[in-house]
């Protein structure tokens, strides 16, 4: 459901020289910058009573600007007594480190028990804010670090610095296959052409790039690190299949099952019985987004990936002499 908007006001002369986008960020400091360009691209903008949309038309200071453009009216989902595991929490943000099988916002099958409803039970007030606050996501059966907003100027001010990739989010991962190097993924990711719940890499789309390096081999397995420099969805899955090393135990993009051979009946049944993606935000580093400090936290390797870790260890002792 979307609400109109209506703004207007008076140029200051302070805006002399600068472009039409940079003026109604400091004249509309309550909406993000990407927000206001997207209306100043669809028309929504009008100087001195004409639509304009060139974002890079300069000001000369006086002119009025007007702002009528619709925006989606957030849905008030019901507080849950949910625990939070809060690495960090003050003022303005709030860092947790998400289990598996927790969803992060409401949706198609998910109605409630989510992040966001365990928000607002923590703090009632997330509920004056865009999605509560939530900045970024992760997907239901990735653990690990989050950063959440809990004003709208904490927010605005996060959403632009993923924007403008000044947030390190750092990923450990187990995928199939031996990969003997590090690397990067340079590849565009959109929705899959027949598969409207997955995604993939095509042509047409947008720009996502993963970089990766190998912290253990194992005989038919790697651990990773992996930072972002985009964040779409599913991006490192998607990217790591598509390079063929799919993360064990992806459901959705080919990480069944692939014991090495030999392997024992105990490291088959724990990769069986792995139903996840092996994949854990492990670091999370910015600046935060009031007092401009740079800030970075940690989260252990849930026990799960762990234990997988360890089979696999085992398994490359065990097999070494035969294997050489």
């Amino acid at each position: 459901m979307a609400e109109k908007i209506q703004h207007q006001d008076i140029v200051p002369d302070s805006c002399l020289g600068k472009r039409l986008d940079q003026t109604i960020a400091q004249m509309f400091p309550d909406y993000s910058r990407s927000r206001l360009k997207d209306w100043i691209l669809d028309g929504s903008v009008q100087v001195n009573g004409e639509v304009v949309t060139r974002a890079r038309e300069k000001m000369m200071g006086g002119e009025t600007i007007s702002i009528n453009a619709a925006v989606e009216v957030e849905v008030h989902y019901k507080a849950q007594d949910i625990k939070l595991d809060i690495v960090y929490e003050d003022d303005d943000i709030l860092v947790i480190n998400k289990p598996a099988g927790l969803v992060v916002h409401p949706g198609a099958g998910n109605p409630d028990g989510t992040v966001l409803n365990a928000l607002l039970h923590h703090c009632p007030e997330q509920d004056k804010l865009p999605r509560a606050g939530i900045v970024h996501r992760l997907d239901k059966d990735t653990t690990g670090l989050m950063v959440v907003a809990k004003t709208i100027a904490a927010q605005t001010n996060l959403v632009e610095s993923l924007q403008a990739r000044e947030i390190t989010r750092e990923y450990e991962a187990i995928a199939n296959g031996i990969m003997t190097a590090g690397g990067v993924v340079d590849e565009p990711i959109g929705r899959h052409a027949t598969k409207r719940t997955h995604m993939a890499v095509v042509l047409s789309g947008r720009p996502s790039v993963t970089h990766y390096r190998v912290v253990e081999k194992y005989r038919l397995h790697t651990r990773l690190r992996l930072r972002l420099e985009t964040g779409r969805t599913h991006q490192i899955r998607v990217h790591m299949s598509h390079i063929q090393h799919p993360l064990v135990g992806d459901p959705v993009y080919g990480g069944r099952p692939r014991p090495p051979k030999n392997a024992s009946e105990e490291l088959r049944e724990i990769l069986r019985g792995f139903k996840r993606q092996a994949l854990h935000a492990a670091l999370l580093s910015l600046y935060h987004p009031i007092t401009g400090e740079l800030m970075t936290w940690t989260a252990p390797v849930p026990d799960d990936m762990v234990k997988v870790a360890l089979a696999l260890q085992e398994d490359a002792k065990l097999n070494i002499v035969e294997d050489f």
